[in-house]
This record gives C-alpha cells, sequence and structure tokens, in this order.
C-alpha cells in the first residue's frame, strides 16, 4: 500500500466527528470533469485532492468540517488520507447513510479521465481493506445504493457489483486478524505495535523487517503502514542498458518498458504502441513515474535507470 498520509499532505488532525465502526465501504467519483493529466502527472493528483478538500471547506451549505471522503485514490495506486480511520464521512448524502458506510473517492470523473487504472482500482482496495482492520464491516456498495445519484459512475460502479476484486485476478480475501497477510508476506501495523513485537508474532527477524522496509533508526513505525516480510520472490528483469532507451531506438526493451507503464498506469501519453520504437511518450511517461518515486531534476528526466527500471518492474 503506498499510503499519502494527511501530515504529508500538510493538513492538521481531521475535525470530523468520531465514528468506531461502519456496515463497509462505499466508493465514489468526483462527479465531474478530471484532467487525463492526472494519468501521467502525480504532482496534479496531489494537487486534484486538494482542491476537493478546499471546495468541501468552502461549502456552506453543506457545512463540512473537512474533506468529505475518508481516502482518495489516484491513477498511480497511491491511497490519499482524508478523514481517516475512525472517523464518520460526508460523502454518502445524509447523515443515516453516513453512518452507515465509510467513503473511498476514486480520481475519476464524469468525463476526461473517467476509466480508473488497474493502479487505482488496487488503491480503492487498500483502502477498503484498511478500513476493514480498523472497524468496517464486510459490506463494499457504490454511493448510488440507497442515494439518487450516478457516483460512482459507470466504470467504477460495474467494479463494485463485483465484489471490487483486486486487478490481475489475486485474491480479495481480508488479512489475518493478527495484520499478516494470507500468503504471510506482509504485516499491517497495528497502534501500540513495536518491531520488535511484530518480529515475535510473525517469526520474522525485526532487524530482517527494518532492512526490509528500509526502516532506520529509531525505527519509527506507524498504524495502518504494510511492511513487507519477505523479499521478492521475482526479480525485475535485468536493466538492459540506456542505449535501448534514446531517441530513434527500435528494440524489444522498449516495448517491454512501455507495456509495464500501461500496467501500472502511466501510459497517458500513448496514442499508439507502445513500441517498437522509442518515443517521446515513452520518456513522458518514464517522467510521471520517476517523479512519483520524489525524483526531480536529472533523476526525473524521462530516461530509465538501473533504479527507474527495478522500481517500475516490482
Amino acid at each position: 500500500m503506498k499510503l499519502v498520509t494527511r501530515t504529508q499532505l500538510g493538513w492538521p488532525a481531521s475535525a470530523a466527528p468520531t465514528q468506531a465502526s461502519a456496515k463497509g465501504v462505499k466508493v465514489h467519483y468526483e462527479g465531474a470533469p478530471v484532467s487525463t493529466r492526472l494519468l501521467t502527472d502525480h504532482d496534479a493528483c496531489i494537487t486534484e485532492w486538494k482542491s476537493i478538500r478546499r471546495s468541501h471547506l468552502a461549502n456552506k451549505t453543506e457545512n463540512y468540517s473537512d474533506v468529505a471522503y475518508n481516502y482518495a485514490a489516484c491513477p498511480h495506486g497511491y491511497l490519499f488520507e482524508g478523514r481517516g480511520l475512525h472517523k464518520r464521512t460526508g460523502a454518502n448524502g445524509n447523515q443515516a447513510l453516513n453512518q452507515a458506510h465509510y467513503a473511498i473517492v476514486g480520481l475519476v470523473g464524469s468525463s476526461g479521465l473517467t476509466e480508473p487504472t488497474d493502479a487505482m482500482l488496487g488503491a480503492i482496495r487498500d483502502g477498503i481493506e484498511l478500513l476493514r482492520r480498523n472497524g468496517a464491516g464486510n459490506e463494499i456498495k457504490g454511493h448510488r445504493d440507497g442515494y439518487a445519484t450516478t457516483c460512482p459512475g459507470g466504470p467504477l460502479y460495474a467494479w463494485v457489483q463485483k465484489g471490487a476484486p483486486r486487478p490481475g485476478g489475486t485474491s480479495s480475501t481480508d488479512e489475518p486478524s493478527d495484520g499478516s497477510s494470507p500468503s504471510g508476506s506482509t504485516y499491517t501495523v497495528k497502534a501500540g505495535d513495536t518491531l520488535s513485537g511484530i518480529g515475535t508474532k510473525t517469526g520474522v527477524k525485526w532487524q530482517t523487517i527494518a532492512e526490509l522496509n528500509n526502516i532506520k533508526t529509531p525505527y519509527t513505525i506507524k498504524p495502518g503502514q504494510v511492511l513487507k516480510l519477505k523479499a521478492p520472490t521475482t526479480a525485475a528483469p535485468k536493466f538492459p542498458g540506456i542505449q535501448y532507451f534514446k531517441p530513434g531506438a527500435n528494440n524489444k526493451y522498449v516495448e517491454q518498458l512501455g507495456k509495464q507503464l500501461v500496467k501500472k498506469g502511466y501510459g497517458g501519453h500513448y496514442t499508439v504502441g507502445p513500441g517498437p520504437r522509442w518515443s517521446e511518450a515513452d520518456r513522458k511517461n518514464v517522467q510521471a513515474f520517476q517523479r512519483t518515486q520524489g525524483w526531480a531534476g536529472t533523476d526525473a528526466d524521462g530516461y530509465p535507470g538501473p533504479e527507474t527500471w527495478r522500481r517500475l518492474f516490482s
């Protein structure tokens, strides 16, 4: 799970009412045009989310105490914290509906960007499972279920009606109550957890957990954080070399890279392809991915190096 917290967004603690449990989660969309720029510019996703919060706080008719949703999911697979855990939503239409279900919004709309990427669906699913581990029941519904609206739009609602499965056919089974994943490959941090305690629960040395998750002294962890317990079983394909990704290059690696960009939700600049010839669309898509990694300048020039390659295929 790639979680962006309120602290990282520069927001104070939510003033929304506390609510310890709900029947489940309702899925939403923006219900207005959303720019396709979000597909290639992760900064635009953050700007969009902040803009939604500003508009809600400025709405004197609804008198929102905070952004209406508990979480939002962007096309690049990031889950943005809104009201967060144990907070009543303001998105479901009326007080009774708000008390019944928490709310997650996918950053898609009625025109422009209307189709959720697989990465976005995965992030929504991350949010559902996070809320389930913190008081939400098993129900997954669309906003239109119980309220007269088109929300969450056709594509998202069709996915909800299928049970909101993870893309790629992977299991959507809930994680065990001890916080570990069904495969034992991850652990979700709970309040009061420490690395040493997690090590005792899972049988994995706490030093190994720290190393796998790049946690340095003073070894701070937070509730909701998903920790890897095992190294990836399949390594990224070996980086072939920068010479294969220069203007005019025509080779199988360009197509391999392009297909992975599309799979990860970073194919927004393609009008044809991807591959086999390197194009400006390839460079822009790679650059969009690099920026989501927090890189800038020459580190986000759109040309893949070994670390870009490794992260993209991990």
